[in-house]
């Protein structure tokens, strides 16, 4: 009998207004353990840990590896190679142990306790012939009544977990593979030519529609679920109350399903948060995997909670004393019991995770000792005072900073590092597209809409071009999606696609280029304006365009937080970043990790386009913002895979303007090549000598084979917020974001407060992200690209049933299958500015500070008299 038919409408209606509230909380209590995934063609990176900083990193990494034997530490390889590198200085290892020993209450002698935990610190392993030992059996005879088992305080598992299905599949698997099905089914919006019946009406509803005719199902768990109730909440309820999960175990036991998938239910987490029509969308998840997983263990019902207790093995802890401590069997004969266990105890407390805590601990800190290093040596170099032809203003992206250094080496330049959307919250339409897209952080949300326009008759034509381009593409995936016009389909596609196949494998690069100047000359875009001024729009939900206000406001705003008020040089660059691949499911990963793989050249072109108003000007004027009248701001975008510059905006000049943009114009081919010579040198199997980087560049770019067309942000390590001069003469190896910052221009504290909470917070997502993708790349990255299957248009799987992959895939963080390329290591901010500037900023940002305490990220300071301080 059904445990729903036990109950009458009534009755469930009551339990229902009754604990509604209550459920809907415990889920979004639970959705910590999970962060949002957007679909991957609008990559944003989020760290998966953002919703646990209140916890921190020890405890989160304790958690993770009781729940679901996910590591947060890195590998001991990864430990060792970095060690072989010179990348962790052993005297930070010496000093961490010495903290460490003097927190713990020793029982023991010092000098013994030093060299067993010198010895540990190798990561060696204990000899398997001393574990096997008869010595070894007959020394812990004593203490063969002694029990060390620990029960962990781990949240509560799924109880299919505990159930096997088959000889070779268990309940928990099972699951799984259900749940995926009806994910992909639901959230497809792309590849499938068929929708999910009664989609419109919910996850949920749709799922409970069609779930008592799944074939995939037995006969009697169809039938449970035939009766089943008609909203999610009561259904979540039932469930949970028919698996015997007591109320202060729920919160836990949802989190234990929302980690068994991360990927698919972060998907539904970012879908409940993108309308209101879905905002119960990952509660209606919960209700399928918890009535799914009731229908799958009902005959095996009622299941026991296991306890999960680590036996602590005795003669593991006495072999690792005898291998690492240097103890005799013959010294361990003549302890006393007590004092066997004081030195048992000691061994299990030193284990391999503090091992590798203060490992990890010793890499960051010869990081920051070798930063500080460069930072305070470059304080006695003195530039040369020259006047400044033009000036650029770059995305604090890591990418920018080798490009930026050969750029200012290349003439009488200076360059500004910002956040890459100018500080312009934005959602944009492109000329001849009907769809707006957000192009800001995704923390935040579009204000302004701002529209390409162009004259009617060119933008009719642009409109013809386009509309054929995508009605070819139309017609071939409708083609392809329908039975009878796809038997057709190889004959009329198969010469010109093997024509293609051919070329883009043999010749690559004249290939790509070649299809690329063939896009481009068809689809050229004519002559455009933007919708700048604010227009009444009652369609749209926000306005279209800037009023005068808000235009001044955001120029004021930008140019103060990259520090240009004053000694405007008469060409300015806003220089947004994109990237370049092909055949990539991850290129808008290389776009802006921090604006949901949105360009930042639309954002460079209006910002510009702003700052050359008159009107504006004129009030910057009165606000002490003097912007000469010879000085024109023009717009471009970095790509970052091929290093050149491309230019979207260009105004008349003045006279002096147009000088030094033919002097830039002059000296970019050069700064492509030095950065690219850096860039291309660091790939893989990558000859150490060749002859044209910028040619080798585009041909990683072009080859459709390539698993790996650039480096992305992988290495990144550290956020400098100060003056360019603090690291200009400095090689920071790509590993650094810079944001310009000028402490006296910022007597409150605002501007720093803002860089912190803007910027500052989506570094730290970006290199936590790159830090889970490489140390536990098998639960937060994506595994290798060569295996990975796109599915329902959203995102990567590996094979056709696997979660949807959230992280970095294995070719973005490791050199090869047994190096990695990344450093996982928290980021590192740097902040130039007085103590008090810092103090300040700890004690109003409650989240920072946590974040600092909790070691989630790693702060220092450099102060007007040159002392550099670790917070």
């Amino acid at each position: 009998m059904s445990t729903i038919s036990t109950l009458s409408e009534n009755e469930i209606e009551q339990k229902n207004a009754s604990k509604v509230t209550d459920i809907k909380i415990l889920v979004s209590s639970a959705s910590r353990v999970i962060v949002p995934l957007g679909p991957i063609s609008t990559f944003a990176a989020r760290h998966p840990w953002e919703g646990m900083e209140e916890q921190t990193f020890e405890e989160v990494a304790e958690w993770l590896r009781n729940t679901k034997n996910v590591e947060l530490y890195p590998s001991v390889s990864m430990i060792l190679s970095a060690k072989n590198r010179g990348e962790i200085d052993p005297d930070f290892l010496e000093m961490g142990l010495q903290r460490w020993l003097n927190s713990y209450p020793l029982n023991i002698p010092r000098d013994e306790a030093e060299r067993f935990c010198r010895a540990s610190l190798k990561l060696d392993t204990v000899p398997a012939h001393l574990l096997t030992s008869p010595e070894l059996k007959k020394s812990i005879e004593k203490l063969r009544n002694w029990k060390m088992d620990i029960c962990e305080s781990s949240p509560m598992q799924p109880l299919s977990m505990y159930k096997e299905h088959k000889a070779d599949e268990n309940l928990a698997e099972l699951l799984n593979h259900h749940i995926i099905k009806w994910c992909k089914l639901y959230l497809d919006n792309s590849q499938a030519g068929w929708s999910m019946p009664k989609r419109d009406e919910g996850f949920y509803q749709s799922w409970r529609r069609l779930a008592q005719y799944d074939p995939a199902l037995s006969k009697n768990q169809r039938k449970s679920l035939k009766n089943w109730p008609q909203d999610a909440d009561t259904a979540l309820e039932i469930a949970l109350s028919a698996l015997g999960i007591p109320q202060s175990e729920i919160q836990n036991y949802l989190e234990g399903h929302l980690l068994s998938l991360p990927g698919w239910a972060g998907m539904m987490l970012w879908r409940s948060q993108q309308s209101k029509h879905e905002q119960s969308l990952l509660l209606e998840y919960l209700a399928v995997r918890i009535s799914m997983e009731w229908a799958l263990l009902k005959p095996y019902l009622p299941l026991q909670k296991k306890c999960f207790k680590e036996k602590v093995k005795i003669d593991s802890l006495l072999a690792a004393w005898i291998h690492f401590g240097g103890l005799t069997f013959e010294k361990w004969s003549k302890m006393s019991t007590n004092q066997q266990k004081e030195y048992l105890t000691f061994a299990y407390n030193f284990n391999e995770k503090i091992c590798k805590r203060l490992w990890l601990e010793a890499w960051e800190q010869t990081y920051t000792d070798q930063l500080s290093r460069k930072v305070l040596s470059n304080q006695h170099v003195k530039n040369e005072t020259k006047p400044v032809l033009a000036q650029f203003a770059f995305c604090i992206d890591v990418r920018s900073e080798p490009y930026r250094r050969y750029l200012e080496k290349a003439g009488p330049f200076e360059t500004f590092g910002v956040a890459g959307f100018f500080g312009l919250p934005i959602e944009i339409s492109e000329l001849g597209s009907k769809h707006t897209h957000s192009s800001l952080p995704v923390m935040q949300k579009p204000q302004h809409k701002i529209e390409e326009n162009t004259d009617e008759n060119q933008l009719k034509q642009y409109q013809q071009r386009k509309q054929a381009v995508e009605s070819l593409s139309y017609t071939f995936k409708t083609m392809k999606q329908n039975a009878l016009p796809s038997l057709h389909l190889p004959e009329v596609s198969g010469p010109w696609l093997t024509i293609k196949m051919l070329t883009r494998s043999m010749l690559p690069r004249r290939a790509g280029s070649f299809i690329r100047n063939l896009r481009d000359s068809w689809l050229h875009k004519p002559d455009t304006h933007l919708s700048l001024n604010s227009v009444r729009d009652l369609e749209s939900e926000i306005p279209l365009g800037f009023s005068n206000e808000d235009q001044v406001n955001y120029v004021c705003q930008t140019l103060r937080m990259m520090g240009l008020i004053k000694n405007f040089a008469p060409l300015i660059v806003i220089c947004g970043h994109g990237s370049q691949s092909t055949n990539n499911p991850y290129s808008s990963s290389l776009d802006c990790g921090a604006c949901g793989g949105a360009s930042g050249g639309f954002n460079a072109r209006v910002f510009a386009s702003l700052c050359n108003l008159p009107k504006v000007r004129e009030v910057l004027s009165s606000e002490g913002i003097e912007i000469p009248e010879e000085t024109i701001f023009v717009a471009a975008e970095h790509n970052t895979t091929v290093n050149e510059l491309k230019w979207l905006y260009v105004p008349k000049l003045s006279k002096s303007a147009q000088e030094a943009f033919n002097y830039v114009e002059e000296v970019l081919p050069k700064v492509g090549q030095q950065a690219n010579a850096d860039s291309v040198s660091q790939l893989p199997n990558i000859k150490t000598h060749f002859k044209n980087p910028m040619a080798e560049a585009h041909r990683f770019a072009d080859d459709w084979s390539e698993i790996r067309p650039e480096w992305g942000l992988a290495r990144n390590a550290a956020f400098i917020i100060g003056e360019r001069e603090l690291t200009q003469n400095c090689n920071l190896e790509g590993r650094v974001f810079l944001h310009n910052y000028d402490w006296k221009q910022d007597p409150d504290g605002k501007l720093l407060a803002n860089i912190i909470a803007g910027p500052g917070t989506v570094a730290q997502w970006i290199n936590l992200q790159y830090y889970a993708s490489t140390v536990a790349p098998h639960f937060y990255g994506s595994g290798n690209k060569a295996t990975q299957t796109v599915t329902a248009g959203l995102g990567v799987m590996q094979g056709v049933a696997s979660d949807l992959l959230s992280g970095l895939p294995w070719q973005s963080v490791m050199a090869s299958d047994d190096e990695a390329y990344h450093a996982p290591l928290r980021l590192l901010i740097v902040i130039q500015a007085p103590n008090e500037y810092v103090e300040r900023l700890l004690n109003n940002d409650g989240t920072f500070n946590k974040k600092v305490q909790n070691g989630w990220l790693r702060l220092a300071s450099l102060n007007p008299q040159g002392y550099w301080e670790n917070w």
